[in-house]
């Protein structure tokens, strides 16, 4: 997500989830940028389908993973269309413009959730895409001097260990990317390149096109080319494909379209994706509403998909200086029609970067601060990157700056590039790992929202990315098992949350690492037991921290006297009251 002009007011995404900032031409002149109202839509292409009517809803139709055929039927007999659908993950994109459609549906077998996707009506466009201007292109004079930022993350010397594979697929889920660029297109991937926009796939050559300007500058972040020109990405010797999920005249990112964007990714084996907006029009989806449940359960249904596939996904946190911890309102939507204020709490999500498995990326400003308009929270921000005065590609061959949590973001998915480059066969989980045991830690200014540790605070997370240490080493050797989902722990409870382990041979390790990621505050409330599969109990943690906020490290425990393979748990006893949380993630390395 990008800021809005510096020196004036920070949105957190207006108009669309994307926040207009004025790029800066090489020569500091700003470049003027046209950006759509927020209740802009885009224009009906000249020839209209006539399956479009006025009214036309989307809506996401969640069922059981699997033949979906007898809900589809059932769509159809309901005054609905399928406009796409995602059998692997039981997610269906129905069009309707029956206002009774959604309660209909609600009440058919197998019919698990269902909810509209926005506020305003589906574009024509959606049923007869126009594909996106291919600009001319301008030439630049060689040179490409390395930039600050490149040097404050030391990418510059990471490129002596490794510029990047070229078997490492990058997917920028964005605008679209001008993959006509000189400092694009020596790394350009068109055959796994594509528009999600609307929530269908469309691979029509040049569909994936920029219909702003945001994608490509995020493109040249992560991998613009190392060619004597321009600039040079993090990643420059990997391989970027555009998958577009903003609809054109308004760059609104709604959730189907990011559906398909994840489903995509997965299937087309990207190691790692960037994801610089939120899901329109919700700033924050709440799961007691109706139709923002289905929302929430759709898109990570289609993270945890793409993630099953070895796909690791990376998420800017957002730029209206918001405590993600501490929600209390949001005002800013619906951002497509007209928002209004709501109260809201921490279970209202943003969408993608707080889904579980998601890198969510903060803002750097100069050296090593805060930039002003950063999101933040304890247990929400994972690592930071530079995101102020970010100087990069632009369509038509151009070059500008811009700031955000937005330009943070690639520069943390070239490292996960970097990192996938110098260790083949790492996991996602592996080099989530991997960034933030790497990241070079970052002590809390003198500001009182700033709460945690140096190694791991809420303005910074586990601190700034390090390419060059984290190219340096290799990830752990033994196999490696996690557990992503969430776990609630009451006062005065015991839960636990389990592991099955298969394909190891043997015992454990004398030094089975158990990595624990616990959301609670005041941890001198819990004690933490790794359980064996024959009942052994092995204490990690033991009413230690007092006051401290959140579990974040990994344990070594001498478990060579059990076999490796069975179910193993995490339990967790909370011991007095005032004070709950959550699991929000554990693993075993062996």
């Amino acid at each position: 997500m990008l800021a809005a002009t510096l020196g004036a007011a920070l949105a957190f995404g207006a108009p669309a989830a994307l926040a207009g900032t004025a790029p800066v031409s090489p020569s500091g002149a700003p470049a003027p940028v046209a950006k759509a109202p927020a209740n802009a839509k885009a224009a009906a292409p000249s020839s209209q389908s006539a399956t479009w009517v006025a009214g036309t809803r989307a809506y996401l139709v969640i069922t059981a993973p699997g033949d979906s055929s007898a809900v589809r039927s059932a769509i159809a007999a309901n005054g609905g269309t399928v406009f796409s659908n995602y059998d692997a993950i039981g997610v269906i994109v129905a069009h309707s413009a029956s206002a009774t459609f959604a309660t209909t549906m609600r009440g058919v077998s197998g019919v698990q959730k269902v909810g509209a996707t926005r506020t305003s009506d589906v574009p024509a466009d959606a049923y007869n895409p126009a594909l996106p201007a291919n600009p001319a292109q301008s030439s630049t004079p060689a040179g490409e001097p390395v930039r600050a930022d490149m040097s404050q993350i030391k990418a510059d010397q990471a490129w002596a260990v490794t510029t990047g594979s070229a078997s490492v697929k990058v997917g920028v889920l964005d605008t679209g990317v001008d993959d006509q660029h000189q400092d694009l297109a020596p790394n350009f991937n068109a055959a796994d390149s594509v528009s999600c926009a609307y929530g269908k796939a469309d691979a029509r050559t040049g569909a994936w096109r920029d219909v702003d300007t945001h994608g490509t500058h995020v493109a040249g972040t992560i991998a613009a080319a190392k060619n004597g020109k321009g600039v040079v990405g993090v990643a420059p010797g990997v391989k970027i494909s555009a998958v577009r999920v903003a609809e054109p005249g308004n760059s609104f990112f709604f959730a189907e379209n990011t559906i398909c964007g994840f489903v995509w990714a997965g299937d087309h084996g990207f190691k790692v994706t960037n994801n610089s907006y939120y899901t329109d029009p919700w700033q924050f989806n709440c799961p007691d509403n109706i139709d923002q449940a289905a929302i929430i359960e759709g898109v990570k249904r289609a993270q945890e998909y793409a993630e099953s596939k070895g796909s690791l996904q990376i998420a800017a946190a957002g730029n209206e200086n918001y405590d993600l911890a501490h929600k209390t309102t949001d005002t800013a939507s619906p951002n497509d029609s007209t928002p209004v204020t709501r109260t809201i709490t921490n279970a209202c999500l943003d969408i993608p970067t707080e889904l579980p498995g998601v890198v969510t990326v903060a803002a750097n400003g100069s050296g090593t601060t805060k930039a002003s308009f950063s999101n933040f929270g304890s247990g929400v921000i994972d690592v930071a990157a530079p995101g102020s005065d970010v100087y990069s590609t632009l369509p038509g061959g151009k070059y500008g700056t811009k700031s955000g949590t937005s330009m943070a973001t690639p520069h943390v998915v070239g490292v996960a590039a970097l990192i996938a480059s110098a260790n083949p066969g790492i996991t996602p989980a592996q080099i989530r790992d991997k960034l933030a045991t790497q990241a070079n830690d970052i002590a809390c200014p003198s500001d009182g929202r700033c709460t945690g540790t140096a190694a791991n605070n809420s303005f910074f997370g586990e601190g700034q990315v390090d390419a060059l240490k984290a190219v340096g080493s290799t990830p752990p050797s033994g196999k490696y098992f996690e557990n992503l989902g969430d776990v609630a722990i009451g006062d005065n409870t015991t839960v636990e949350s389990p592991i099955t382990v298969s394909g190891v041979s043997g015992n454990a390790p004398a030094t089975l690492k158990v990595g624990v990621d616990i959301k609670h505050t005041y941890i001198g409330d819990l004690k933490v037991d790794l359980v064996a599969p024959d009942g052994t109990v092995y204490t990690v943690h033991n009413r230690a921290g007092g006051g401290t906020d959140n579990i974040a490290q990994t344990y070594t425990v001498n478990a060579s006297s059990e076999v490796a393979n069975g179910t193993w748990k995490l339990r967790v006893n909370d011991n007095a009251g005032g004070d709950t949380g959550k699991i929000d993630a554990w693993n075993l390395t062996f």
